[in-house]
């Protein structure tokens, strides 16, 4: 048994647990089928190619194209995207375009067809995965440019990973550019000073900010939640995608996944195993839409299955000491 099917089968369990402890469950619809809590929004079968990983020489540096001043418009590096095997407007049609178009679709249901009072939270999804290295930045942003490719959608992306904000460095944003931490200091900086609109209309970007040494902590404490109830009403045309840490790399990272309406969990074939697949889980609470997204899977498990997507990603050791490290050489 894979471990996407042994993640599926945990969260059925889990499911029935639930149920036997409560009276109703409402029907909600997740990503994949298999890994529905009620009846789902069946995900079409892919066949993913593993040239969405990067080719040789193709990559997507900091800051590249970034005009200065928080307010001022982004220029995403959408020609590295393209080179990279990434969702961009220049092929739309392309096999990676089509299987992000195919997780979007149940993502973008749930939101509509939920309860009226319940719909704010349905648009706060969260990227995750267990452990580093699973490609859910990756994931995550490429999500948010299907998301955004829509007509009649207006996607807000938050780099909530404020240890790593590798997200921000991939959309080309500069080091030191305020963002999501600036906000939860509560020194006067507030989300319209921080939001940055990009090159795609309808993508606006809420960087991670600059280093603290609380960063982590501040995503768990009373502000963020205030924060997150402030997004979704100011914002309600938009839907919210966070990247966030990995579940089991930071406690903090269980505490952003409870403000949520929607988890894609994202699971690296034949890497993740399966008890931090299943430990990761048992922290995401019962009342949350989870769709489980298989990454870096190979063509042949992709016939058998129906399921799968072959985005190539690197993989590494440790957690949260990228940036800080960083700002500490500078300032030696």
């Amino acid at each position: 048994m894979s471990t996407i099917e042994k993640a599926v089968e945990a969260l059925e369990q889990k499911s029935r647990a639930a149920e036997d402890a409560a009276a109703s469950a409402d029907e909600t619809e997740t990503i994949v089928s298999q890994a529905s809590r009620a009846q789902p929004e069946p995900l079409q079968p892919s066949q993913a190619a593993p040239a969405a990983s990067p080719s040789p020489g193709a990559t997507v540096s900091p800051g590249q194209g970034a005009r200065p001043g928080s307010g001022s418009v982004l220029e995403l590096p959408l020609k590295e995207f393209a080179d990279a095997g990434m969702v961009t407007p220049f092929a739309p049609r392309s096999r990676i375009a089509e299987e992000f178009r195919a997780i979007k679709r149940p993502l973008l249901r749930n939101i509509e067809r939920v309860a009226p009072e319940q719909r704010d939270g349905a648009r706060l999804i969260m990227v995750t995965s267990a452990l580093q290295g699973d490609g859910k930045t990756f994931t995550a942003i490429n999500l948010a440019m299907s998301i955004a490719m829509e007509q009649d959608r207006t996607v807000l992306f938050v780099d909530a990973d404020v240890s790593k904000a590798q997200a921000g460095s991939m959309l080309g944003l500069s080091p030191g550019t305020p963002g999501l931490i600036d906000v939860l200091e509560n020194k006067g900086t507030s989300l319209p000073d921080v939001i940055r609109p990009t090159s795609i209309p309808n993508l606006r970007i809420l960087p991670a900010g600059n280093v603290h040494e609380r960063s982590t902590e501040l995503l768990a404490s009373q502000s963020m939640h205030d924060l997150m109830l402030e997004m979704s009403s100011r914002y309600s045309d938009r839907v919210i995608l966070f990247d966030s840490p990995p579940l089991l790399m930071t406690t903090e990272a269980s505490v952003l996944a409870s403000f949520m309406g929607q988890v894609a969990f994202v699971v690296s074939a034949d890497q993740t195993p399966q008890e931090a697949v299943d430990k990761a889980l048992e922290s995401i609470s019962d009342d949350k839409i989870i769709g489980m997204i298989l990454n870096k899977s190979h063509h042949s498990r992709n016939k058998l299955l129906g399921l799968g997507y072959g985005y190539g990603y690197g993989y590494g050791y440790g957690y949260g000491s990228d940036r800080q490290d960083a700002t500490a050489e500078q300032g030696s």
